[in-house]
């Protein structure tokens, strides 16, 4: 029989099977870092399940004998050393800058080993979902005097308009995903709303497995700069042309039946997103 504490230690074993990004080639200015991001997603993990909201909460739990407790706390250390309260609350907060990153750490390996296009081709979908910031909107008016009206307004957010989500205030994450068998993210970057999809995309472009031969993504996609960055031998953008409607061109039902793979593929990543 299964118990709490061993579904979150199964949990954290989980997590150490996943690839993490490596570190900059170059060293950095400061202290260093020396434990894992992944540790501290780890302990994320926890802390989300048993609703611990401070680090004081966290490392009062990890004193517990309840079952499954001691299990998890070698799988919290790194170089037979585990973090103080502050390096916790120094690396939570640097962590949402980086999850992206492990998103596509997630998706990448799995492509040769469970092979989501052997039967299909090796197409992957590009789009973008609104994140809403917490705790308000902050309209112009309070943005130009320099007011903060209240203290849990997210000040780095941005206003953005979509014919979908009309207007909002917020982030965007922007990913990339296999169009195949599976569902398996392959890249992802976090931006303010106002970012524009075409700009971000080279970046995923970057980050996508030589194996992807067509990248299908809407509209906004469909620039000159972005066909540009795709010309690679042997892969392809398909994205709805611009001009007026309706298009009567011998590629129409080929796009229309490319956008339709793209929305089954990439939507239910954005829908689960919008639940959290």
């Amino acid at each position: 029989m299964l118990t709490q504490g061993s579904i979150l230690v199964s949990c954290l074993w989980l997590v150490e099977q996943i690839p993490t990004p490596p570190p900059p080639a170059k060293r950095q200015r400061g202290r260093q870092e020396t434990s894992s991001d992944q540790l501290f997603v780890k302990a994320l993990i926890v802390m989300i399940l048993r609703r611990l909201s401070t680090a004081y909460a966290w490392l009062s739990f990890l004193e517990q004998a309840e079952p499954g407790v001691p299990q998890m706390r070698p799988l919290l250390t790194e170089h037979g050393r585990f973090p103080t309260r502050r390096t916790w609350e120094r690396r939570w907060e640097k962590l949402p800058a980086r999850r992206p990153a492990l998103i596509g750490c997630l998706g990448r390996p799995l492509v040769p080993r469970l092979q989501p296009w052997a039967a299909q081709g090796h197409a992957a979908a590009v789009d973008s979902t609104p994140l809403r910031a917490n705790g308000g909107v902050w309209h112009k008016n309070h943005r130009l005097a320099g007011e903060v009206p209240h203290a849990s307004l997210d000040t780095e957010a941005a206003w953005s308009k979509s014919g979908y989500h009309g207007w909002w205030y917020g982030w965007k994450l922007h990913l990339a995903v296999v169009v195949g068998s599976l569902w398996l993210p392959l890249a992802a970057e976090c931006t303010i709303a106002r970012d524009a999809d075409n700009v971000i995309a080279p970046t995923l472009l970057e980050q996508l497995p030589l194996a992807v031969r067509y990248v299908l993504g809407d509209m906004p996609y469909n620039t000159p700069e972005w066909r540009q960055a795709w010309a690679w031998p042997n892969r392809a953008l398909v994205a709805p042309r611009r001009g007026p409607y309706p298009q009567r061109d011998g590629g129409v039902e080929v796009r229309r039946l490319f956008h339709k793979l793209r929305s089954l593929a990439i939507e239910p990543f954005g829908a689960h997103l919008l639940l959290l």
